[in-house]
């Protein structure tokens, strides 16, 4: 009789607690979707209008957060940034000048330049997140010759038509996250 108790105890407290884990979905999605660096995230989407689940998500199919991230290209930090694309960036604006290629492994900084970067892609592909993350991928000139001569409308129904492999499935990694984070965090 105890057995039996005991098996409808751990029976009960089961299923309890698999009601209570599907019942808060957002804390099971903020375990597995989990975004590092939130306040300097929120900082640099605030001062370069962007929005913070688009940077969360490039970071996460960027670098999935590790600082120390350079790949074999060249590019550094949690952003992934080209010290090219950073360099045009602290040109461009005099707030930056005290910026230096070796602070893009700062996170802080990596995440400040890859937003104002993202800015600038929102102006030239008018607020379009499928193009603006293949640009973040494969370089704004590529796409906005993509965009021109029809080679790709733009769409993330229309990726496949996006001449690299490498971008249409950046562009589709991207988009999956950033609906899961919008998910979980809006």
């Amino acid at each position: 009789m105890k057995r039996i108790r005991k098996k409808r105890f751990y029976a009960l407290l089961f299923l309890a607690m698999m009601l209570v884990l599907f019942y808060n979905n957002t804390w099971i999605g903020r375990l597995i979707y989990p975004i590092q660096y939130r306040e300097d995230i929120e900082a640099a989407a605030a001062a370069n209008q962007v929005d913070p689940l688009l940077i969360a998500a490039i970071i996460r199919v960027e670098s999935n957060y590790r600082t120390s991230s350079e790949s074999h290209k060249g590019a550094l930090g949690i952003m992934q940034l080209m010290p090219d694309t950073a360099n045009w960036l602290i040109e461009r604006d005099s707030s930056l000048a005290s910026l230096r290629n070796r602070d893009l492994k700062d996170p802080k900084v990596n995440i400040q330049l890859g937003a104002r970067y993202l800015n600038y892609l929102n102006d030239r592909f008018g607020g379009n997140r499928t193009a603006i993350s293949a640009a973040y991928n494969a370089g704004h000139g590529k796409v906005a010759r993509w965009l021109e001569d029809k080679t790709w409308d733009g769409t993330l129904e229309q990726a496949d038509r996006i001449p690299i492999n490498e971008t249409r499935k950046y562009v589709k990694s991207v988009e999956y996250y950033y609906s899961k984070y919008v998910q979980v965090y809006r």
